[in-house]
């Protein structure tokens, strides 16, 4: 058998909200373990002569604050059960002891298993003192965060924000960040040191972007963020997107939107996709982030077309994709290794295949040609079938074998056209060839559609010149012979090699 241990709290700081019960259980019991010795009370209970020992010590020795409460878990458990039987172990704690207090979910996580009779006696929380001092009703939508870990996705403008353990300017600092993802910069924050603490207690209302400039961060500071309701603070979340896209399929929405299926929509699928391609091509950020909005809605529209028929929604779409995203990448979030970009294909590769596996797929008895797009563009599937083929060994040899396939290619198509064979026949013939430009492309490691489209650029470019050209003398291009556009062509080219 062990003896108890209780975990008391030790309020947010006034000595005069401790309660009789806990200042009894402090002075009855047989040893007296304050998490830190940095708190207001604690000068209360000198005056009352309880004496106890402080894990400050933890928090100067040990890296990170996991690495601290698991000591004092493991300190308090090994203490309880070396005690004699039917004495009790008090451990004291700033607050509630429900409240941001990770070694308590560890004790009562622990205990039971360790034979060790575990007591949780509540205290005022520093929460009590934030809604009188900071003057806001919980029960309008309220969030509890904690500075050491927030991240921009718990973030919910329309809730009352209370952040705890902003114990230094650094975490003041990593806090503002984070919360500048979802508020404009001015937005008025309130940042409370010691609520409630005579004295002690100082209130500061600053505006979002000062929020690390300020001094006097420690263990008993919090940052408030009222609630915004406002329409402009929904406008960054995702929820926001999906309840628009939802009203606009809904009976009251736009006719046009309520009246698209996956088929109407399948080819502004595939002009938004082209569009965000020429902004990379353009290097035009600012025209790139409205072409993804672009793209992004076209997969809010199809994902919410199936959310009405109850096969699936676009949080289901995104749950998937973060599945995916971790099992195949076994050496980001699992226990392999990756050196390289090539040994990171490996692995994806390797995974994929599992993937298959396990839904009871035998990658072995598919075609070696799986999983190319149907509806790929002719070059773009090409360029993949060749790529599946080569991992089997039906490849050429080396880049010279290639050319000389191109020049045989060539030579037939001539040999279609200068024969009059069937216009079919010339097709095919064509194909053949644009086919082996696309293994020479594979083996020169150039993307063919990249190659193609920065030729197309460079076309449009050339011709160009010949069109300002022209009309910068009055004269028309239907009013110029070829050999006057091709100097203005060869101008274009000269110009191009000294830019």
């Amino acid at each position: 058998m062990s003896a108890t241990l209780t975990v008391v709290g030790l309020g947010s700081g006034n000595p005069d909200r401790l309660t009789l019960g806990i200042i009894k259980k402090l002075q009855s019991a047989s040893a007296v373990y304050v998490r830190t010795a940095e708190h207001p009370v604690m000068a209360a209970l000198t005056e009352l002569e309880i004496a106890s020992q402080s894990f400050d010590g933890l928090y100067e020795s040990l890296s990170s604050f996991p690495e601290v409460y698991e000591a004092i878990t493991a300190k308090l458990i090994e203490e309880a059960r070396s005690a004699p039987q039917g004495t009790e172990i008090v451990y004291a704690v700033p607050g509630h002891p429900m409240v941001a207090e990770s070694a308590v979910s560890l004790l009562r996580e622990r205990c039971p298993g360790t034979g060790v009779e575990l007591h949780i006696l509540g205290g005022e929380s520093f929460l009590d003192e934030a809604f009188v001092r900071l003057g806001f009703d919980p029960i309008e939508g309220f969030q509890l965060l904690d500075a050491s870990g927030i991240r921009s996705s718990q973030l919910q403008p329309e809730l009352h924000t209370l952040i705890g353990q902003v114990y230094d300017s650094f975490t003041a600092s990593e806090t503002k960040l984070c919360l500048m993802d979802c508020y404009p910069p001015e937005y008025e924050v309130i940042v409370g040191h010691a609520l409630g603490v005579d004295k002690e207690e100082r209130i500061l209302r600053v505006p979002l972007y000062e929020l690390d400039r300020l001094e006097g961060y420690g263990n008993l500071s919090l940052i408030y963020v009222p609630a915004n309701r406002a329409e402009s603070a929904r406008k960054r979340t995702f929820a926001r997107l999906h309840e628009i896209v939802d009203t606009l399929r809904s009976p009251e929405g736009c006719p046009w939107d309520r009246e698209q299926t996956h088929e109407s929509l399948r080819k502004n699928l595939i002009e938004e996709t082209y569009e965000v391609l020429e902004t990379i091509d353009e290097d035009d950020p600012d025209h790139m982030k409205e072409e993804l909005g672009d793209l992004l809605l076209q997969i809010m529209l199809h994902s919410q077309m199936e959310e009405e028929q109850g096969t699936f929604n676009v949080y289901d779409v995104i749950e998937g994709l973060n599945d995916k995203l971790i099992f195949r990448h076994p050496h980001v979030f699992g226990d392999k290794n990756a050196a390289d970009a090539e040994e990171a294909l490996q692995n994806w590769e390797g995974m994929k295949a599992e993937e298959k596996r396990l839904k009871g797929v035998t990658p072995e008895a598919e075609s070696a040609l799986s999983g190319v797009p149907r509806d790929l563009p002719a070059l773009m599937k090409a360029y993949k079938l060749q790529k599946k083929a080569s991992k089997v060994g039906f490849d050429w040899d080396n880049v010279g074998d290639v050319l000389a396939k191109i020049r045989e290619e060539i030579d037939e198509l001539q040999e279609a056209i200068e024969s009059g064979a069937p216009a079919e026949e010339q097709m095919l013939e064509l194909g053949d060839l644009l086919f082996a430009a696309t293994n020479a492309a594979r083996f020169i490691g150039a993307d063919p559609e990249e190659a193609l489209t920065r030729t197309n650029r460079k076309f449009v470019s050339r011709f160009q010149y010949i069109e300002q050209q022209l009309l910068s003398r009055n004269t028309r291009l239907l009013d110029s012979s070829l050999a006057e556009m091709e100097a203005l062509w060869q101008e274009a080219k000269v110009k191009e090699r000294k830019q």
